[in-house]
């Protein structure tokens, strides 16, 4: 049985600058306005340097709270995680079923029906369509559109999009759970029955990272605080939760 684990050993991503013919002015603007740095040329191409050099242990029990200001590499990092991004240097070692819970809008067919993308939404997460086809009637359920699934999404409004999206991206089960932010969908009702189902999957994930600028949220959830600034991670500390207190204090790192 594999133990749930991710390591990253030197993981470098650089996003390209392309059309850099003002390049003075442009390095100026995104030093400016991006949380990642501008790293060294090739020739004249400009890149920004959103992970730079990073190393990571992960392992079961633990429960990464990613915190850092916006462009510092949070987002950037958990698509590494998910598959989504390659590293330029390094490598990424990841054993366990992920879960990644980034942009859940992202991937619909506006022509095909909600049923249908169910289906298309299952096969590009990797699952087979029998297993897609036994949690059928759950998303439909969970999800509150009745005879709206057998319409095109583009009839939907946001809010019913997202509903959708959330029953689909929630129904997997998985070791590593990977979320951009905590989620909250819908009307209060269902933004609460939403919020449980979301606590469910963290309490069963072997592994959670989750990226927040809600430092209270944060202390609630994580007991491992991973600070990144400009793609460089400063600070990665083990939290104790204590109950009477409600406080989260540093812990010794004894791995």
């Amino acid at each position: 049985m594999i133990t749930p684990r991710i390591t990253g050993h030197g993981v470098v991503v650089d996003f390209p600058v392309f059309n850099n013919s003002h390049r003075s002015f442009k390095k100026a603007f995104m030093r400016a306005t991006s949380g990642g740095h501008l790293a060294q040329e090739a020739g004249n191409l400009l890149v920004v340097r959103a992970l730079d050099n990073l190393d990571f242990d992960f392992r079961e029990g633990d429960r990464i709270g990613l915190v850092g200001h916006n462009g510092s590499g949070k987002t950037t990092l958990l698509r590494v995680l998910s598959g989504v991004f390659e590293p330029i240097r390094g490598r990424v070692d990841v054993e366990g079923r992920v879960n990644s819970i980034l942009d859940i809008s992202m991937g619909f067919d506006p022509d095909a029906t909600g049923l249908e993308n169910i289906f298309l939404r299952g096969v590009m997460s990797g699952r087979r369509r029998r297993e897609i086809g036994a949690q059928l009637d759950e998303i439909a359920d969970f999800s509150e559109l009745g005879d709206y699934l057998n319409l095109p999404v583009r009839t939907y409004s946001s809010g019913m999009l997202l509903r959708l999206a959330f029953a689909i991206s929630t129904c997997i089960e998985s070791e590593i759970l990977l979320l951009d932010e905590w989620l909250t969908v819908g009307d209060s009702e269902f933004s609460a029955k939403a919020s449980k189902r979301l606590q469910d999957m963290t309490d069963r994930a072997a592994i959670l990272v989750l990226a927040s600028h809600d430092q209270n949220l944060v202390d609630r959830v994580c007991n491992r605080l991973v600070r990144l600034d400009h793609g460089r991670i400063i600070e990665d500390t083990r939290m104790s939760v204590d109950a009477a207190q409600g406080s989260v204090q540093p812990m010794e790192d004894k791995r």
